[in-house]
């Protein structure tokens, strides 16, 4: 007997069959249940990706309350120093004022000297005065010797001056390190909270380029081209890098808030990836992070990669 028209009839009365007849309905339903769960299988699959669920949210739970805790630990240290800055700030106010006040006596210490050469040389000269009809020749002698303790005084003011203009100096060398030391914990502030979310990774990368133009005089370009053969990433996509071309020199960075071993590598590729691009080869592979993996760095030595907690700290030249 030919099947199709059996198949058709089946098709046709089977629905109604199973509204109609139970017995037609369970016969059914047992021919079929190996090809499905029931309804208790089901029900304990569902309590179990429930309970899946109910431990991985504790596991999230108890990583954010360690975040937590190491950003608290981290504003504390950061708070700790930022104390210890103000009370060296504090100390070199201190010596400065000290500094300027053995000069103020110093310079009164000189006023009263001129003073007393001042009243010895008019007495010098009174008498020189009663003397003069009889001693010309000595007077010649008195102005001689009055130059030389004119001259001599005038080399002690010069003396004075320099001895301040060093110490003006000494001074705005350690307010300028003062202020680079604290523009330093800014930008470690900033790359934490890039870290976090706080602020873009790109706002932190813009501003480590910005310290690298304004330390050395460069420019730091933007380099962004498609990887149509997926060579950095495995699949086509956006390949985005900053470079510097100085005196026939190519730099390639990578600025970033912090960075993994995962990430030296992938910085590794994006450098093979522009150098075949532009049949041109590297002269220096960097990398610029405050936060930067210890696993990292060997990976970093073994690719010839240069690491830098910040930007002053890169030889440009």
């Amino acid at each position: 007997m030919p099947t199709e028209p059996l198949v058709d009839i089946i098709k046709r009365e089977l629905p109604a069959l199973l509204r109609q007849n139970p017995e037609v309905r369970r016969y059914v339903l047992d021919l079929t249940r190996e090809l499905y769960a029931d309804r208790i299988q089901t029900e304990d699959r569902f309590e179990r990706v429930l309970e899946e669920l109910q431990r991985e949210r504790e596991i999230q739970s108890r990583k954010w309350e360690d975040a937590k805790k190491e950003f608290a630990q981290f504003h504390e240290a950061l708070r700790r120093e930022r104390e210890t800055q103000s009370l060296k700030w504090e100390d070199a106010k201190k010596e400065f004022a000290q500094f300027h006040e053995a000069l103020q006596r110093e310079r009164e210490i000189q006023a009263l000297k001129w003073e007393d050469a001042k009243k010895e040389f008019a007495q010098f000269h009174e008498a020189l005065r009663r003397e003069r009809e009889t001693q010309s020749l000595k007077w010649e002698d008195a102005k001689k010797e009055f130059a030389q303790i004119h001259e001599a005084l005038r080399r002690e003011r010069e003396t004075q001056a320099l001895k301040w203009e060093d110490a003006r100096q000494e001074f705005a060398q350690v307010h300028e390190e003062i202020m680079a030391q604290a523009k330093k914990f800014d930008r470690s502030i900033g790359a934490l909270g890039a870290r976090w979310g706080l602020q873009s990774e790109a706002a932190f990368r813009n501003a480590l380029a910005g310290i690298l133009e304004e330390s050395f005089g460069v420019t730091v370009r933007n380099v962004c081209e498609f990887d149509d053969e997926g060579e950095v990433f495995g699949r086509p996509d956006q390949v985005e890098l900053d470079i510097i071309v100085k005196n026939g020199l190519l730099l390639i960075l990578e600025l970033k808030s912090s960075i993994d071993k995962a990430g030296m590598y992938a910085f590794e590729r994006k450098v093979r990836f522009y150098e075949k691009r532009h049949q041109r080869q590297a002269d220096r592979r960097i990398v610029i992070s405050p936060m930067i993996e210890p696993k990292a760095l060997p990976v970093a030595r073994a690719l010839g990669i240069e690491t830098y907690s910040d930007s002053v700290d890169v030889p440009v030249a």
